[in-house]
């Protein structure tokens, strides 16, 4: 049969003159022949965006199709037509810019995970008033129903097209692509050159919001033009998107910059420079408290702590590989007593250097070694982001040395260890990856066989369910990432566990086992947390400040009703702190109501609130963070339950 490709709703029919076997339909489940008069109505009716071949290939419904077999129709409920419908939107979206301010320059529009953005090249920025100018303007746009008209042409005649334009970044797109031919979308006169698909009118969009500007270099290079960036979000319904604008709000709310100038947890200096924090006594009571836990934990795991330097020469780190495969991420070497040093990106080179200062047996493996190892890593400026990109950080690192026969026992280890780890700290949802050997890599083809299957068997064992991400290993090896979901259910990187033969074979690392001969252990790199700069930004929007009372910097602020009570508000204070307890006292003239609101905004876990009553009968009036009060007969009643609660390390979100 000769199939009708179809076939833009509503408007027109495109023809194909392909020659197939056999082309169907998959609508709400049931297929229809793409012969039947009602296919158009019924894509209609479910408003479908596209269609999918069993391939896999999505296609404009107006354009023609690849593929044999069954056709599913894309609807904007599904993953695919909602990324559809967005990059749409930010079409319209860069004609309605286009609209307003003819002189700006467009680049491009990509949908993303939640919305999309599109780039301009205008003389001056945005601002919330444009933005509302925009929207109007792109629900004009919208109602004319204009449709989404795909064409192509040569390279060099859309060359031409946009040179005629005056559109600068677009023919510098299309002088990169090695194609002799490109596609064109095509909308109430704005042509753009886009890949598609798109949806088949503008009429298609029915609920989407602008939400914000920000600059952003072109091509993400520092040393290209600042480009003005418009993001938006488009949802099925209008229900969606008012759900996703409401998270929005409270994503802002809990944002990690926000809270710690609000909590005084942290700070950066342009004096000091750009990706590097300063830890203010509450956060750094916090990392105390993590520190200590982490320790603790580790020593009672077996693992051995270190401590090493920040630099070392340059020369280890070319043994390493990292100048060949991190160079980017390192800083320029520095002259001391005319070597080069280079400041340290990584820990893993010093504590190979420990396992070699002594000889090893098989008797004593594995060795595991740990160390909150502070590492420099250069970032473009573009990419900090508060705690969770930044440019010197403190990993809880630990490298295990092993025996081949132990890699799975422990990697075993090693997951528990993280579970547990990551639930201490209420984090209960994750999912988890199997990252396998990138592009560049160094070792065998067989070692890196054997690590993976190592890992795999590992997550199979413990009835883990984990996705497999191609080609997202480091450069020596695979590794499991487990990403833990916070409180808003989004996703976060913090674990990794990474099997590595390259470093021991590199370093000629060896231990002497029972034959009497020299063998190469396998070193298995993992990081519980991460970094602690950025767990630590993550710990912060997960609770919105409201840190569990273990892991708050202040856990009991103790708050008089009037002056009388200043000397019983110091003994019940000096009581708890004796105990282990940090405490904060608020003994001014300031109104109780006034003081309880001050204890709230600081977040602080209880209040312990003392009039005559109190100071009279020894009893304690507590006040709980979420405004429930509990009574307490005496001091070492209160001190029994904030105990066991520190004990049991209680992390619900109060």
């Amino acid at each position: 049969m000769v199939l009708k490709s179809f076939l833009h709703i509503g408007y027109y029919l495109v023809y194909s003159t392909r020659e197939v076997e056999s082309i169907v339909i998959n609508i709400e489940g049931e297929v229809v022949d793409a012969d039947k008069d009602d296919v158009l109505k019924r894509l209609k009716k479910v408003n479908a965006l596209a269609l999918k071949s069993a391939e896999g290939h999505i296609f404009d419904i107006s354009g023609d199709v690849g593929g044999t077999g069954e056709l599913t129709a894309v609807t904007i409920d599904s993953p695919e037509g909602l990324a559809i419908c967005r990059h749409s939107t930010s079409h319209i979206m860069a004609h309605a810019v286009k609209d307003l301010y003819p002189s700006a320059k467009v680049t491009i529009g990509p949908s993303t995970e939640d919305g999309f953005y599109y780039d301009f090249d205008i003389d001056t920025p945005f601002t919330p008033d444009d933005l509302s100018a925009i929207e109007k303007a792109m629900q004009k746009i919208i109602k004319r129903n204009n449709p989404f008209v795909r064409k192509t042409m040569s390279k060099a005649d859309a060359i031409e097209l946009f040179k005629a334009m005056d559109e600068d970044y677009k023919v510098e797109i299309i002088e990169a692509i090695e194609a002799d031919e490109v596609s064109l979308y095509e909308e109430g006169g704005f042509v753009d050159l886009c890949r598609g698909p798109h949806v088949p009118s503008t009429a298609s969009v029915r609920a989407f919001k602008l939400l914000k500007t920000a600059g952003a270099y072109w091509r993400g290079d520092e040393k290209n033009k600042m480009l003005q960036r418009i993001y938006g979000t488009a949802f099925a319904t209008s229900e969606d998107l008012k759900r996703h604008i409401e998270l929005l709000e409270e994503i802002k709310r809990r944002d990690h910059r926000r809270l710690g100038r609000e909590l005084d947890l942290f700070s950066m200096s342009d004096d000091i420079g750009a990706g590097l924090i300063l830890w203010h006594p509450n956060g750094a009571m916090i990392r105390k408290t993590i520190e200590d836990f982490w320790r603790e934990e580790h020593i009672k795991a077996g693992y051995k702590l270190l401590y090493t330097p920040h630099i070392a020469r340059i020369d280890l780190w070319k043994k390493s590989g990292h100048v060949d495969f991190y160079k980017d991420n390192m800083y320029t070497p520095m002259d001391i007593d005319g070597a080069d040093y280079e400041i340290k990106p990584m820990n893993c080179p010093f504590h190979i250097a420990v396992y070699k200062s002594a000889l090893r047996s098989y008797r004593e493996l594995p060795i595991k070694y740990a160390e909150l190892g502070t590492v420099y890593r250069y970032e473009r400026s573009g990419v900090l982001h508060g705690l969770l990109r930044v440019r010197g950080f403190t990993q809880d690192d630990a490298h295990i040395f092993c025996r081949i026969d132990q890699i799975e026992s422990e990697i075993l280890d090693v997951l528990d260890f993280t579970l547990y780890v990551l639930r201490t700290f209420g984090f209960e949802k994750y999912d988890v990856y199997l990252s396998t050997r990138p592009e560049k890599y160094v070792g065998t083809l067989d070692n890196w066989e054997i690590a993976t299957e190592a890992l795999r068997k590992a997550l199979e064992k413990k009835g883990l369910k984990y996705e497999t991400d191609p080609g997202e290993g480091v450069f020596y090896g695979p590794k499991i990432d487990i990403k833990v979901k916070d409180s808003l259910n989004r996703q976060w990187q913090c674990s990794t566990i990474q099997v590595d033969f390259n470093l021991p074979e590199r370093f000629d690392v060896a231990y002497r086992a029972s034959d009497d001969k020299d063998h190469l252990p396998i070193m298995i790199h993992r990081a519980l947390m991460g970094s602690l700069e950025r767990f630590f930004g993550i710990l912060i929007e997960h609770y919105a400040g409201a840190f569990p009372l273990w892991l708050s910097p202040v856990q009991v602020s103790v708050l008089t009703i009037s002056e009388r009570q200043a000397e019983f508000a110091k003994e019940t204070a000096g009581v708890l702190m004796k105990a282990g307890l940090r405490v904060e006292t608020d003994l001014g003239d300031e109104k109780i109501g006034y003081k309880i609101r001050q204890s709230s905004i600081k977040k602080i876990p209880y209040a312990i609130l003392i009039g005559d009553k109190e100071m009279e009968s020894q009893s304690l009036t507590v006040r709980k963070r979420n405004g429930e009060n509990i009574s307490f007969a005496d001091i070492n009643s209160l001190l029994d339950f904030l105990r066991e609660e520190i004990e049991s390390r209680r992390y619900g979100h109060k």
